[in-house]
């Protein structure tokens, strides 16, 4: 071959390439790839999560990690994640890969009795391919399992298997989508949808539907409710399954909203009405929607409850069926059950009975609303008499109860719904109508109404009621504790087990309810429903929220004890919004979440002693009271060793915490007359530090400070002497130092790399700022302010150690100033009450000043122009406040205590 054929076959192929490049940025690369097309047409259930450290957290906050991490399908997601991270050299490295991706975790019905979950996670940047590709290669490499490759439908597979065992991972990444499924089949079906992809995807009805772009969503729900049958199905016995067909038809699909808020996890979205003929919907489209008045008869032992609300009830029944007894049976009762149908309307309901054990048959009942209860008692008289029933009744209370004679009455009256009353028991209370399928079941209900037992006299299920929509078409209500056996009993065999494991977890949230709000105008195109589900469980904790504004800015969390301490802000990574720690006038220590919720109480033996400590990362908090010291982690357990108990005879005044180092923390406790005790977070004790005896009382805390390795404890006294302690008790050299002056709290440290570099600023009596080194060197002297012998100095430093302000009190007046001796503001208070400052630096131009007058019960809040905020002060029964800053909103969100009432501001300067 020539040269120059060679060279135009070589620049020929660099063309095609070239062009082929070209045509794939710009018609393939350029359009995005739809995450719903991925997802295969079968899914009964899709989550899409989003932020999923903020996740993680509500889902502790919640307090259902705990009860996740113990379900065995969530252990070996975990063990599958930790054995990630050992393979890629990482800590949490797949929770940080998934940030904030859009992630989609689909349910499918693979097999009877066998159901499987499909994992959806995009790939956004060639750093993240390469840890999916290196992840991969380890585990090719790891001697415990195998990879291999295989192509389905032109897309190659991915098959990840642990060697002698049949149970794996499929992978297939499709334009940066990685799908992860342990069953082969739902990624091949994924492989097989590439093929088509004109078809509809399972959210088409919901396209323009982005609950995201609201505040708060934890995740999208979408339910296909026509293939939640075939899902139950793999769980309850087959009987049980043609009822939850029957409820499951008011709609085709929905899509909602998922939140997690403290003691609830809320859905709300919108479903597409079923269409398919005598389906729920078609029944009782254009019925009414009601509220559900019937709580005054429904007993607080139900289980479960199905409320439909309508007009006539005879819309229920919408084609009759051909029901179970002799044909003379029809020709005898004639037309009664029709004219006793005509006589129910406005609210229906199923409801099912807690029972005492798995094997004893649950109590039945159907309730119904009759506007006429006399005409209602007649009909029931005729239909007895017609059928040849006993006129026997029995009595419970004030209440009778008869036999019917009427095999499947209930079906007959109210439609396919209503069936499984052999042999049907009914009595009347006020204007509903009670049947049951046995007398026992009946005597129960009438036991509980005239026990005054229902839903309108439980305060829990009052509050649950008032969270619901107030009318709906279809309410399905569920408590989790009642229904335990009666879950027992329906489960398939094999599937028992497996509920008995997670009990926990079922019992998290006992109040569950599912409604379901049609439009206003049904015929209108497009119609949908509203649909509201709610897992709760009742509010038993030591506080209750509510909104603060009319505007909905801010937020108020009512104690049932009152509040003794001052808030405490608790930063949370990724959280706009911190936590807060305050403790009540009953010593209890609560930690609240950013959504105004109590996560955990602890009781302590007395009131707090000075601020918490807060530990990095999750190791929880440091905290002291007057006779032990306490660590709690991030859920409020208690950390082992603690508590630490002081000597009978000492007080604690402070608690001052080493700032790191190796090995574990010290803690120094300073006691009422002076002595210094030190330990560490092991409960071991120091010599020269049991206790550490000085000649005058302290000004204030001690500082815990490690420069160089080397740890140093600097004490300031009254008197004006400032000592810097090592580890062995024994003062550096230099030191003691006089400042010149009577010394108060108050101090500011610089860290440096030595302790000559390390500078310490003090205030002293004379208005003089005294900095000095580790090295016992007075480093600058000047006088900020002019003193006189009833003024008092002290030092302020910002919420970070970073900054500071001086502060001169005489008598009434308030002066501050800034370092260089520039005054900031002058104010005159009318009482001699204590008063504390507080300065907060957020950056150029955020600066604030808390001036908080402890008599009446204000805190007077500058800005950085030394403006009042809120143009007067707040209300504030605290000796401090709290305030943050989120810089994303440019708000301020300031934190104070009035009586038993936690209040967060919101101000936006």
């Amino acid at each position: 071959m020539s040269n120059r054929i060679l060279v135009f076959l070589t620049a020929l192929l660099l063309l095609t390439a070239l062009g082929s490049y070209v045509y794939y940025r710009r018609t393939v690369a350029s359009i995005p790839v739809d995450p719903w097309a991925l997802v295969p047409d079968d899914a009964v259930l899709v989550a899409v999560t989003r932020d999923h450290p903020t996740l993680v957290r509500h889902l502790k906050e919640t307090q259902l990690w705990d009860n996740l991490s113990a379900v065995r399908y969530f252990q070996q997601v975990q063990n599958q994640l930790t054995l990630a991270d050992s393979l890629t050299g990482g800590r949490n490295v797949v929770l940080r890969f998934l940030g904030r991706k859009r992630v989609f975790t689909s349910l499918h019905v693979t097999g009877p009795g066998k159901f499987d979950v499909l994992f959806q996670i995009p790939i956004s940047s060639v750093r993240e391919y390469r840890q999916v590709r290196s992840l991969v290669e380890g585990l090719g490499r790891s001697s415990r399992f195998q990879v291999t490759t295989r192509e389905v439908a032109g897309q190659q597979l991915t098959e990840v298997r642990e060697r002698g065992s049949s149970e794996g991972l499929t992978l297939l990444n499709y334009r940066n989508h990685l799908l992860i499924s342990a069953s082969p089949a739902l990624v091949e079906a994924v492989a097989h949808r590439l093929n088509k992809p004109e078809a509809p995807t399972v959210a088409a009805d919901f396209q323009t539907t982005d609950y995201f772009q609201l505040q708060d969503v934890d995740a999208t729900l979408l339910l296909n409710q026509r293939r939640l049958p075939q899902l139950l199905s793999v769980f309850f016995r087959q009987e049980l399954t043609a009822e939850m067909a029957a409820v499951a038809s008011l709609a085709r699909n929905e899509m909602t909203e998922m939140k997690l808020a403290g003691n609830k996890v809320a859905f709300a979205g919108f479903a597409n009405p079923e269409t398919t003929h005598d389906g729920l919907h078609q029944r009782l489209l254009g019925q009414p929607a009601q509220r559900l008045r019937m709580a005054e008869v429904l007993p607080t032992r139900s289980a479960l409850v199905v409320h439909v609300s309508l007009g006539p009830a005879a819309a229920l029944r919408g084609q009759r069926a051909a029901l179970p007894g002799p044909d003379s049976l029809a020709a005898v009762v004639g037309s009664l059950p029709d004219s006793l149908t005509a006589q129910l309307s406005q609210e229906v309901a199923l409801c099912y009975l807690a029972t005492p054990s798995a094997r004893a048959r649950p109590g039945k009942l159907v309730v119904a609303y009759t506007a006429n209860p006399g005409k209602v008692s007649n009909l029931l008289g005729q239909l007895r008499r017609a059928a040849g029933a006993s006129p026997a009744f029995g009595r419970v209370g004030p209440y009778q109860w008869y036999q019917t004679g009427v095999p499947e009455l209930p079906r007959r009256l109210l439609g396919s719904m209503f069936g499984g009353f052999a042999r049907p028991v009914v009595a009347q209370v006020g204007n509903y109508v009670a049947f049951a399928d046995d007398e026992a079941a009946l005597r129960q209900w009438l036991t509980d109404v005239a026990a005054g037992e229902v839903w309108s006299r439980s305060p829990t299920q009052v509050a649950f009621l008032q969270e619901s929509q107030p009318l709906a078409r279809l309410r399905v209500v569920l408590d989790t504790r009642n229904c335990w056996n009666l879950l027992l009993r329906g489960l398939q065999e094999e599937r028992r087990a497996g509920l008995l494991r997670n009990e926990a977890l079922f019992k998290r949230f006992p109040q569950v309810s599912m409604q379901w709000v049609p439009a206003a105008d049904e015929r209108e195109p497009g119609a949908q429903y509203f649909t509201q589900f709610v897992l709760r469980h009742p509010v038993v904790g030591p506080a209750e929220a509510r909104p603060q504004n009319q505007n909905g800015t801010g937020s108020t969390l009512a104690f049932k004890t009152p509040l003794a301490s001052s808030p405490e802000a608790v930063l949370i990574s990724g959280a706009k919004l911190p936590g807060v720690l305050v403790q009540d006038t009953a010593h209890v220590l609560h930690y609240v979440t950013p959504d105004n919720v109590v996560a955990w109480s602890d009781t302590l033996p007395g009131p707090l002693v000075g601020p918490t400590f807060r530990l990095p990362g999750a190791a929880g908090f440091l905290l002291a009271t007057p006779g032990q010291l306490f660590q709690f982690n991030n859920r409020g357990q208690l950390q082992p060793n603690f508590p630490l108990n002081l000597p009978d005879t000492v007080r604690a005044t402070s608690l001052s915490v080493s700032s790191g180092g190796v090995g574990p923390r010290r803690l120094l406790v300073a006691g009422a007359s002076g002595n210094l005790f030190l330990y560490d977070t092991q409960g071991r004790t120091f010599p020269g530090w049991q206790p550490k005896q000085l000649e005058f009382r302290l000004a204030g805390p001690a500082h815990y400070l490690t420069v160089a390795g080397h740890d140093v404890v600097v004490v300031l006294l009254e008197n004006g002497y400032v000592y810097a302690f090592d580890e062995a008790g024994s003062p550096y050299p230099g030191f003691p130092i006089s400042m010149g002056g009577r010394l108060t709290e108050g101090v500011l440290t610089e860290p440096g790399a030595t302790l000559s570099r390390t500078r310490v600023t003090v205030v002293n009596q004379h208005g003089e700022l005294v900095s000095f080194n580790l090295s016992g060197d007075i480093v600058s002297r000047r006088r900020v302010a002019t003193w006189s012998r009833t003024s008092r100095f002290r030092l302020i430093p910002d919420q970070q150690q970073r900054t500071y302000v001086v502060v001169r009190e005489d008598g009434g007046q308030l002066s501050l100033f800034d370092p260089t001796g520039r005054q900031l503001l002058n104010q005159r208070f009318v009482t001699s009450a204590p008063r504390s400052v507080q300065y907060f630096n957020f950056g150029a131009g955020r600066q604030l000043y808390a001036l908080t007058e402890t008599g009446p019960g204000q805190v007077f809040l500058y800005d950085a122009r030394l403006r009042l905020v809120g143009g007067q002060p707040f209300r504030s029964t605290a000796p401090q406040v709290a305030l943050t800053y989120d810089p994303t909103t440019n708000i301020y969100h300031l934190f104070r205590v009035t009586g038993n009432e936690l209040r967060r501001t919101d101000v936006k300067l």
